[in-house]
């Protein structure tokens, strides 16, 4: 079993500290739409599309092909995606052509990559 550092007992308070954290407080709204973010996150399927989109815009049959899924499924992830403002996309003829929203989203995948490799995990 793993041992937590906690405190013994639950008489250690500091007042600053709490009183702090309480004036910084996120609104519950803001809170939980964080958290909606993160669970879109949470698809390794929507993290195969958001990362092919890092550095190039793709239609879904250039995307259907790069990650050798069907289109129902990456249509259907990509549906996921916009809905939370994480891609957008634009016309050109017939075609779809999705990109990253913008550069928060870029960022996200960003730091997120690199607080799995920073300890060498994956042999970066």
């Amino acid at each position: 079993m793993i041992k937590y550092d906690i405190c013994e007992t639950c008489e250690c308070s500091h007042k600053d500290k709490v009183s702090k954290a309480k004036s910084e407080a996120l609104d519950d709204e803001v809170i939980y739409d964080l958290a909606d973010v993160f669970k879109v996150f949470g698809d390794s399927t929507r993290i195969k599309i958001l990362y092919a989109l890092f550095n190039q815009e793709m239609c879904v049959g250039d995307l259907v092909e790069a990650l050798d899924m069907t289109q129902s499924a990456i249509s259907h992830q990509l549906r996921v995606l916009r809905q939370n403002d994480l891609v957008k996309f634009r016309k050109e003829g017939k075609a779809v052509i999705y990109s990253l929203d913008d550069e928060h989203v870029s960022i996200l995948l960003q730091q997120g990559l690199c607080h799995i490799l920073h300890k060498n995990k994956y042999g970066e």
